[in-house]
């Protein structure tokens, strides 16, 4: 049995390595996010208040 090419592992490890590139993008995609990320400028929680900003306050 010969061995294979250098051309034909390079061809068949960039298909590879494509085809896992793409299928993970591909379920990322189909599957949309629950909630948007949380932004700098949001403000705290309604669940959980604490102090105000920029109050000395403990918080307990």
């Amino acid at each position: 049995m010969n061995p294979l090419p250098d051309r034909m592992v390079l061809v068949a490890l960039f298909t590879t390595i494509a085809l896992c590139f793409a299928l993970v993008f591909w379920t990322v995609r189909l599957q949309p996010r629950p909630e948007p990320p949380l932004q700098w400028r949001d403000g705290p929680s309604v669940l959980n208040p604490g102090p105000p900003p920029g109050s000395r306050a403990l918080a307990v």
